[in-house]
């Protein structure tokens, strides 16, 4: 399971892209690949435990 968070937008931030970047809801911003890879659960990473981003938005912080 992916981060219900995360999208993919070849555009934003007044710019578009050629390939579509990572895009986080809860940080409302692009965001690096290596946190993409955390937001897909990759390399036995799990969003629910591994993001802080994903964590503080959900507890409401």
């Amino acid at each position: 399971m992916t981060c219900p968070y995360l999208e993919y937008r070849d555009e934003g931030d007044g710019r578009s892209f050629e390939t579509a970047r990572a895009y986080c809801g809860a940080a409302d911003g692009f965001v690096q690949p290596m946190r993409a890879d955390v937001c897909n659960d990759r390399y036995d990473l799990d969003h629910t435990t591994d993001c802080e981003i994903y964590r503080a938005h959900e507890n409401g912080l």
